[in-house]
């Protein structure tokens, strides 16, 4: 059987009538005067008959239960009456709550209305913001340069230590010599015509040294020609471990 719903007044249902009795006599919903409820819930009981309307079983279900309420609470010991008064005051209290819920919600949501779920539409993963160069450049060459720092150094930065020929000094001794053989004389300066860069220079000098102090060669200063320090050889070039091998020989 269809289940009858009553509405008078804009009351739906028992606890909406029990809701506004309570808040027009100003009575505590946390220490509900049954007697007091409980006439006033007749009164508009017999409205209801008076004026030929179909009464809802759940109107007369809690007219028997405020009725059993007051009843218990008559009693000696009236701790089940406490007890069916709690628990009338928390539903009314609940349904308090819901209602302040569902006004609002009302305001927020409209059942006359039909919203379609959103249609998969495919993103479009394409960047369409325009940026002036001036903005672009910066970043990258910031990232441009923390990039190069974890880089090992280039090759070129180790040139001048790894790639540097280098020149013997004892081969650069022997082309002094073949220069000076047979007593010719050269210009210091001429010596040095072969080097083509800084490696043979210094390996022409230091040979240059080795000879003077072996005393193989020496340094004369030419004022009178004009040509400036020339080297030659002394006594063929020998040096002194020679003279002294020939000397005790």
């Amino acid at each position: 059987m269809e289940k009858i719903s009553y509405r008078l007044d804009a009351f739906e249902g028992p606890l909406d009538l029990l809701l506004h009795l309570i808040e027009k006599n100003k009575l505590n919903i946390y220490d509900i005067m049954i007697s007091e409820l409980l006439e006033q819930y007749m009164e508009h009981m017999r409205m209801m008959q008076e004026q030929d309307l179909e009464i809802a079983g759940e109107f007369l279900d809690m007219a028997s239960r405020l009725i059993q309420i007051k009843s218990a609470m008559l009693l000696p010991k009236h701790e089940e009456g406490e007890e069916l008064r709690r628990e009338l005051s928390g539903q009314l209290i609940e349904y308090k709550k819901c209602k302040l819920v569902a006004k609002t919600l009302s305001s927020l949501i409209s059942f006359d209305s039909f919203c379609r779920e959103p249609a998969k539409i495919k993103a479009d993963m394409r960047y369409k913001r325009s940026h002036p160069p001036d903005a672009l450049i910066a970043p990258y060459l910031s990232a441009v340069g923390r990039g190069k720092e974890k880089l090992p150094p280039p090759e070129e930065a180790f040139s001048g230590i790894v790639k540097r020929r280098i020149v013997s000094v004892s081969s650069k001794i022997v082309g002094v010599m073949r220069k000076l053989w047979n007593g010719r004389r050269v210009r210091y300066e001429s010596v040095f015509d072969d080097a083509h860069d800084r490696s043979e220079l210094v390996a022409t000098f230091l040979a240059v040294l080795e000879l003077i102090k072996g005393k193989r060669i020496r340094v004369d200063d030419d004022d009178e020609g004009g040509e400036g320090q020339q080297l030659r050889l002394i006594s063929g070039g020998a040096g002194n471990e020679r003279r002294k091998t020939e000397k005790h020989g």
